[in-house]
């Protein structure tokens, strides 16, 4: 699930710990185009307060006058869940602000006890994968162990959803890119694990959030026990550091495995791992290097923005073409001399 639903649920708890009467809303449905996917959710507290979205604001907007107006009773008047759809006219579209065409079926669900949202944040937290199955007709919701993470499903009585843990990211050296890299990547949502044995670098790593390794790189991985909820990106220069690390990283179901660095030396690495330690070709295939999408990238900043956009691409399953994937000797020579020993 993403960090921000993740974030919504833990809302949810603490607003219930405080007694105050919780709304959670749940986009179940879309049609057309929607500026939130199935499954997103929002927290609307009795007073108004909101965390989370289900759009662009509009029909947050709505549902916060109602509340203010009449409390989470006014949402939910009988203390059941319904499902209210948003947008199926085009004068109500408009209204709301939805994209062309775009309608939203949403779950209001008010929460009480039976709605099990303290024991759903531990086990998220403790990355279990769960299966929440709440009855539309009851309000009570039954909690269970589940396979596959994101699925959900809406019949009319049954909204059920499989929550599972955040994204995970083991940046490899403690440099200045992975600094930045590192803050970007907390605020995308990722859970993030920098491992760097050398204490010159690491003793001097401050970034809030993250933990610290410094242990060896291919030992962090084999502890970590990389799912397919994993990206690993090795950014020392240092094979030593690096290739064991992602000779390991590349035999998991890490969804991303990168390396920084030219055409020329990731060949290299690459010719290292195949002769030296047997990688097979599909294994080799999975490793992305040079790491990121070509955006002109010059400063350490940019170029932990050209990694995570690859990183997030592959993530979304949203391929983008990399130039650095087609890019030869004559195509590198149109570059900046500043990018042509990354393509080379």
């Amino acid at each position: 699930m993403d960090a921000v639903d993740l974030d919504v649920l833990r809302t949810c708890s603490a607003w219930q710990k405080n007694d105050r009467a919780v709304l959670l809303v749940t986009v179940v449905r879309t049609w057309g185009s929607s500026p939130r996917p199935v499954g997103a959710m929002m927290a609307l507290r009795d007073d108004g307060q909101v965390a989370g979205s289900v759009s662009g604001g509009c029909i947050e907007d709505d549902l916060i006058a109602t509340v203010q107006q009449g409390g989470i009773a006014a949402l939910a008047p009988d203390g059941l869940p319904r499902s209210v759809t948003y947008g199926v006219k085009a004068e109500e579209a408009h209204k709301f602000g939805l994209p062309c065409g775009g309608t939203l079926q949403l779950v209001l669900e008010p929460l009480g006890d039976h709605s099990a949202i303290c024991e759903l944040v531990s086990r998220i937290s403790a990355r279990q994968l769960t299966r929440r199955r709440l009855d539309m007709a009851t309000g009570i919701v039954d909690l269970g162990d589940a396979g596959q993470a994101d699925a959900l499903s809406f019949d009319g009585r049954y909204l059920e959803l499989v929550l599972g843990a955040g994204f995970r990211l083991l940046v490899i050296g403690a440099g200045q890119l992975s600094r930045y890299l590192c803050e970007t990547a907390r605020g995308l949502g990722f859970d993030v694990t920098v491992c760097d044995p050398r204490s010159d670098y690491l003793d001097v790593f401050e970034v809030e959030g993250i933990t610290l390794l410094r242990c060896m790189p291919d030992d962090a991985v084999q502890d970590m026990k990389l799912d397919e909820r994993c990206a690993v990106i090795a950014l020392t220069h240092d094979p030593k550091l690096d290739d064991l690390a992602l000779l390991d990283a590349l035999k998991t179901p890490a969804f991303y495995v990168g390396a920084l660095g030219s055409r020329v030396n990731n060949a290299k690495r690459r010719e290292r791992l195949k002769e030296h330690f047997g990688l097979a070709e599909d294994q080799l295939a999975r490793l992305r290097g040079p790491a990121g999408i070509y955006i002109g990238s010059r400063t350490p900043p940019e170029i932990a923005l050209s990694i995570l956009a690859e990183i997030v691409a592959v993530k979304n399953g949203a391929e983008i073409p990399r130039l650095f994937a087609v890019a030869g000797a004559k195509e590198a020579q149109s570059l900046p001399s500043s990018l042509q020993a990354c393509t080379v």
